[in-house]
């Protein structure tokens, strides 16, 4: 008789779990279309600020950051607000923008570190456009595309360190069933509030 496959690790359960979300938000994102001129990437970032600012704010007041994730090393509005102000935008306007009210469930430092999984992954993925929106924009970390590279050279430090993090979690079957839901959740509602802002292709 086969012994049963080992259960995945969480690394393993994350990326396999949250693949067709990812892959699905990346096609939609217009970062390389031709479409993309300088007054749809401010309404992109206007709308990305929408969804961080009460997203982060949650996991602030809620106090569940994973114990042993120093999360203020990882907050990204700051940056966010720099960069819609350097794309033109006064103070008040930044604090009138719409914010996404439907967030994802965060209940448990399980989930908030499935949440957290998302945010961290995207600072990655931000090196790439990073340097389209350098390339079709002309804007650098001065002029508006900070956030895009918000972790400068520790962006590949900081994500290393994220999943050796999660490789040392301990987490029984129920709990990596909490993880993995929240990600999908944070992409699934990350992907709605793009789209009712009308960025996404």
């Amino acid at each position: 008789m086969s012994s049963a496959a080992p259960y995945p690790s969480l690394i393993q359960a994350l990326r396999s779990e949250t693949a067709e979300l990812h892959v699905a938000l990346e096609k939609r994102l217009p970062f390389f279309s031709e479409q993309l001129d300088f007054d749809l990437y401010r309404r992109l970032m206007a709308a990305y600020y929408g969804f961080y600012q009460p997203l982060e704010q949650r996991l602030h007041v809620l106090a569940l950051t994973p114990i042993g994730l120093d999360q203020s090393l990882r907050i990204k509005l700051p940056v966010l607000r720099a960069d819609l102000t350097a794309l033109g935008l006064e103070a008040a306007a930044i604090d009138a923008l719409p914010t996404c009210q439907a967030l994802p469930l965060i209940d448990s430092r399980a989930a908030a570190l499935g949440v957290s999984y998302v945010l961290e992954g995207a600072t990655l993925g931000g090196q790439i456009l990073r340097r389209r929106v350098v390339e079709k924009l002309g804007l650098d970390a001065s002029s508006g595309a900070a956030f895009l590279n918000v972790y400068g050279e520790l962006t590949g430090r900081r994500w290393k360190d994220f999943l050796q993090y999660l490789d040392d979690r301990n987490l029984g079957e129920a709990q990596v069933f909490e993880v993995t839901r929240a990600a999908k959740a944070t992409f699934s509602h990350f992907e709605h509030w793009l789209d009712s802002q009308k960025v996404l292709l």
